[in-house]
């Protein structure tokens, strides 16, 4: 299924200089990841604390796009300077959750938009990760299949918050995004259920 993730590699080669040099100046995977938590929380926090300032939105595409970046450097760092570790592993899958959740809430606070349809979309976004996390477990690998990964929701995310940050006054049917956006994640996670299990039987195999 198509996804954002398939220009990843595209990404990292951009990237790749400033993580050598980072691990020169004895950076680690975890810092880095550690970093982009504290950035995502720290965004959402304030977006949160001053929901009558729309402006603050202009945050969000920002650190979801820094956020991204440093997802990958602490991957490459992880996969290609040998930082990969045990707590590493942690720190990524539950950085990764707690970050979703801190940019994701805000919305909440933005009509139309309705707690359930934000919290909603909250949770399956959290369970397709979960569901891609699984992969592992069963044998098949970490799952990113799409059609709604982590990336293709930056993106999203980005958009919707930069409509309101540009002071555009949303339509009352606009309030239907996030649950459609929760369908998508619903549909991501059995995408990656079936892909997962096809990955552990052909490894078996």
């Amino acid at each position: 299924m198509p996804t954002l993730y398939s220009i990843k590699p595209a990404f990292q080669n951009v990237l790749r200089p400033l993580v050598g040099r980072l691990v020169k100046r004895g950076a680690t995977a975890n810092q880095v990841t550690i970093a982009a938590l504290v950035i995502s929380v720290v965004a959402g926090a304030l977006i949160a604390a001053f929901p009558d300032h729309a402006r603050l939105f202009w945050i969000l595409p920002l650190v979801l796009f820094v956020r991204m970046a440093l997802n990958a450097i602490d991957g490459m760092m992880a996969r290609e300077f040998g930082q990969a570790s045990k707590l590493g592993a942690y720190l990524n899958e539950l950085g990764d959750a707690l970050s979703d959740m801190a940019l994701i809430l805000p919305f909440v606070l933005v009509p139309p938009f309705s707690p359930p349809g934000v919290v909603g979309f909250a949770i399956t976004a959290l369970m397709a990760e979960y569901a891609g996390v699984l992969g592992v477990m069963a044998g098949g690998g970490r799952g990113y299949d799409g059609p709604f990964g982590k990336s293709d929701r930056a993106l999203a995310l980005g958009i919707i918050a930069a409509l309101i940050a540009s002071g555009v006054v949303l339509p009352a049917w606009f309030g239907w995004v996030f649950p459609l956006m929760a369908l998508l994640s619903v549909y991501t996670i059995a995408n990656r259920i079936r892909a997962g299990l096809r990955r552990a039987e052909t490894v078996v195999a």
